[in-house]
C-alpha cells in the first residue's frame, strides 16, 4: 500500500472520530465508499472493517463524554442487550446478498440519512430552541422498557446489514422517543453503538470480512479525530455541520448507487 494510500486511510478515521463525536453517527458512510472506491475492497469486506472502527472510535468517543457525566445507561442498556441480537442476523442476512446489491442498498441508506440531516439542518432557529416532541408517553416503566428492546432490535439488524452502529437511529431513538437531553442522547448512543457494533463485527469476522490491517490504521485516526471532537464539541454549530455533512452523505450515496449499477 502506498504512502498516499495511508494518509488517504488516517484521514478517514480523523473524519470518522470527529463525526462520531459531534452527532454520534457511525464512520460507516465514510469508511464504506472510501474503502470500496479508492481501496477495491468488497462491499462486505468494507462494512466488516468499517464496524470493526467503529467499536474503537465509539468507545474513545463514549468515555470522553462518560468524563462528563452525559451517559446514562439505565434505559440505553435495553437497547443495547437487544442490538446484539438483532446485530447477528443482520449479518447473517447480509452474507447472503451479493455485493452489487449490497452497494446499491448502503447507496440509499446513504441518500436517504443525508437528505433527513440536511433536511434537519435547513430547519429555522425557532426549532432549535424547542423541547424534543414525545412521539410516546409512558405511564409505566415496563412500556419504556419494552418499547428499548424493540428499538435495539431493529437497530441491530440494520447494523448487521448495512454496517452501521446504528448511532444516528439510537441518537433520534433517545432524543424523540426516550426523551434524552441532547448531549446525554449522544454519550449514551456512542456506547450503545460500540455495543452494537461489536456485534456485528464478530459475525462479519468469523466469515472473514475484516481487513485489519486498514482497520488498525483507520482507528488510530478515529481516535484522534474523536479525543478532539469530543474536547470541542460543544464549540460547533451543529445546524451547519447537519448540513455539510448531509450534503457529503447525498453525493457519496450518489457515487455507491451509480457504480453498483454500473458493476
Amino acid at each position: 500500500m502506498s504512502v498516499y494510500l495511508y494518509l488517504v486511510a488516517i484521514i478517514t478515521g480523523i473524519g470518522t472520530g470527529v463525526i462520531t463525536s459531534l452527532i454520534g453517527a457511525s464512520g460507516v458512510m465514510i469508511i464504506v465508499p472510501i474503502l470500496t472506491m479508492f481501496f477495491s475492497v468488497s462491499a462486505h469486506t468494507a462494512i466488516g472493517t468499517s464496524l470493526f472502527v467503529d467499536v474503537i472510535a465509539s468507545l474513545t468517543v463514549s468515555y470522553s463524554y462518560y468524563k462528563s457525566g452525559n451517559i446514562e445507561l439505565k434505559s440505553g442498556i435495553w437497547i443495547a442487550i437487544t442490538s446484539i441480537f438483532g446485530a447477528q442476523l443482520g449479518a447473517m442476512l447480509a452474507s447472503n446478498m451479493g455485493d452489487s446489491n449490497l452497494s446499491s442498498s448502503f447507496g440509499i441508506v446513504l441518500l436517504l440519512a443525508g437528505f433527513a440531516m440536511l433536511r434537519k439542518g435547513l430547519k429555522n432557529k425557532k426549532a432549535e430552541s424547542t423541547a424534543p416532541k414525545k412521539f410516546i408517553n409512558f405511564k409505566h416503566e415496563w412500556q419504556k422498557i419494552v418499547v428499548a428492546l424493540i428499538i435495539g432490535l431493529g437497530i441491530g439488524i440494520l447494523s448487521g446489514i448495512f454496517g452501521a452502529g446504528g448511532g444516528v437511529m439510537i441518537l433520534l431513538a433517545l432524543i424523540m422517543i426516550l426523551s434524552f437531553p441532547l448531549h446525554k442522547a449522544i454519550g449514551t448512543s456512542t456506547l450503545i453503538m460500540a455495543v452494537t457494533a461489536f456485534s456485528s463485527t464478530i459475525g462479519y469476522g468469523a466469515r472473514g470480512n475484516i481487513d485489519f490491517t486498514l482497520g488498525v490504521i483507520i482507528s488510530v485516526g478515529a481516535v484522534i479525530g474523536g479525543v478532539v471532537g469530543s474536547r470541542y464539541a460543544n464549540k460547533f454549530n451543529e445546524k451547519t455541520l447537519q448540513k455539510v455533512v448531509g450534503i457529503c452523505f447525498m453525493a457519496m450515496g450518489i457515487i455507491m448507487t451509480v457504480i453498483a449499477c454500473l458493476s
